[in-house]
């Protein structure tokens, strides 16, 4: 028996914890709508400020259930006090200390009121920035997961900073290159950049690191990534702690039938339209996630760099986030004269997934976000690296050197310099056109046919999802529950 039971009248629930951002609601919230497909409920609880862009963006009803395959997702929210208007939530170490405070409390609560409910959680999951999850599921007897949303490589990265065992940067020896095992030498610069004595963010390793300090709490890891993507790194961390490959999730997911989405804004078809008119592997995709902000000289350069090269481009450009307290870019007017006449697109949001899977699309710029990689990866499609924060970096290091489906154009904050617009127009065409470009295509397109092994029913990621379901209870063979009871 699991940790749970189940029955055609009551399935099993599962409590999932997301920290805020695009970057760390999707995967949990992908891996929430697979779990449920499986005949679960899923309850999704994140901060309120997040919460209330997916109810604007989705037409979600708090507590209201969705139906998700043979079962169900609904949505709660956490941290009713801090408004995204507020200025606190600028200083990092502080919101991060609010959030758990909040966090436990509230979260707390969300299991009683469904405990009185006789709607027991059987498993709570948390992603990456939220480790005081395990406090409220060791509080209530509940077994714990972690979703893991970064590669295996950085889960070792920060592994073996937290227990000493391989020397990093200090303040004292900044460029000190780092050896993990199974992995090639990094850079000092090529390390998760959250861990370097430079870095401006120390709530946020303070947090990571939270994670590691008790790895035998959880019953497993679960992690976004798949074995033949990293199958020797796997195997080797897997004697610290029980890991298991649930992804890439943006494939596993796609096919799972739900309606229901967790994005900040609502992605429209215009995307997809401008992209049906132009030829085919003819336009450069932009985007570089949600969070990332670059100066005004780093994207004033990106920009020349990209009109210069005489490629079409689909270009997400959307203001920054307000807790950062930064200016928008100011775009020069030869970037709107060149979408206006036709030879390119700026839009907000757009459905990633179903861009680079586009025929028209030649290559993806990208702050290498492990999301946007892995979605890179699962589609065929290469990379221009322009890194920025935390596992970026060592991701370009991966797309670069180990996939060999990825250009560099930029190493990162740690090193803080400016690519040129002439080495952007390089970078371009080299991923875009020509022998290079066909090479990496070649790479890209082998991850493709491997990552869809992986999610195919049988494959390494399917069989360690239904693994992982048998932990808390479910049954591969049970009947579909009824989900409103």
């Amino acid at each position: 028996m699991g940790f749970g039971s189940s029955s055609p009248s009551k399935p099993i629930h599962v409590m999932m914890v997301s920290f805020m951002g695009q970057g760390s609601v999707t995967p949990l919230f992908r891996l929430g709508k697979l779990i449920a497909s499986k005949g679960t409920v899923v309850t999704f609880v994140s901060p309120e400020f997040w919460a209330k862009k997916m109810r604007e963006a989705n037409k979600i009803v708090d507590s209201e259930l969705k139906p998700v395959g043979a079962g169900a997702i609904r949505f709660e929210s956490y941290d009713k006090e801090w408004t995204e208007e507020d200025d606190s939530r600028g200083d990092f170490s502080a919101y991060m200390s609010h959030l758990e405070d909040a966090g436990k409390r509230e979260v707390s609560k969300l299991v009683t009121s469904y405990m009185e409910k006789k709607d027991h959680v059987a498993c709570l999951i948390n992603n990456t920035f939220l480790p005081w999850v395990g406090d409220v599921a060791e509080e209530f007897n509940i077994p714990c997961a972690l979703l893991w949303v970064q590669s295996a490589a950085c889960f070792s990265a920060y592994y073996h900073y937290q227990d000493g065992s391989v020397p990093f940067p200090t303040e004292t020896e900044p460029e000190r290159d780092v050896k993990l095992p199974c992995f090639p030498v990094l850079k000092h610069d090529e390390i998760p950049n959250f861990l370097h004595p430079s870095s401006k963010y120390p709530g946020f390793s303070k947090a990571i690191l939270g994670q590691f300090k008790n790895l035998r709490r959880p019953l497993c890891i679960l992690m976004n990534s798949f074995n033949a993507l990293e199958q020797e790194l796997i195997e080797y961390m897997s004697a610290f702690c029980q890991i298991k490959t649930v992804g890439p999730l943006s494939l596993f997911a796609k096919e799972v039938s739900s309606d229901v989405s967790a994005d900040m804004c609502k992605a429209s078809d215009e995307c997809i339209e401008w992209l049906d008119s132009r030829p085919k592997s003819s336009v450069v995709y932009i985007s570089f996630g949600t969070v990332v902000y670059f100066k005004q000289e780093q994207m004033e350069e990106v920009i020349y760099g990209v009109l210069n090269s005489g490629l079409s481009f689909l270009w997400v450009i959307r203001p920054p986030v307000k807790a950062m307290r930064v200016e928008a870019n100011v775009l020069p007017q030869e970037l709107f004269d060149a979408a206006n006449s036709g030879r390119g697109k700026i839009v907000e949001w757009s459905p990633q997934e179903k861009v680079l899977a586009h025929p028209s699309v030649s290559c993806f710029v990208s702050h290498c976000g492990w999301n946007s990689t892995t979605e890179a990866l699962s589609i065929g499609v290469p990379v221009v690296c322009l890194p920025k924060l935390g596992d970026q970096v060592m991701n370009a290091v991966c797309l670069i050197d180990i996939f060999k489906m990825g250009v560099r154009l930029g190493r990162g904050a740690i090193v803080d310099r400016v690519a040129p617009r002439k080495e952007v127009t390089e970078k371009l065409l080299e991923a875009a056109v020509g022998e290079k470009a066909e090479e990496l295509k070649k790479n890209a397109l082998k991850w493709k046919a491997k990552a869809e092994a992986a999610v195919a029913p049988g494959g390494s990621s399917d069989k360690s999802l239904w693994e992982f379901l048998e932990m808390i209870g479910v049954r591969v063979s049970q009947e579909k529950p009824n989900i409103h009871a």
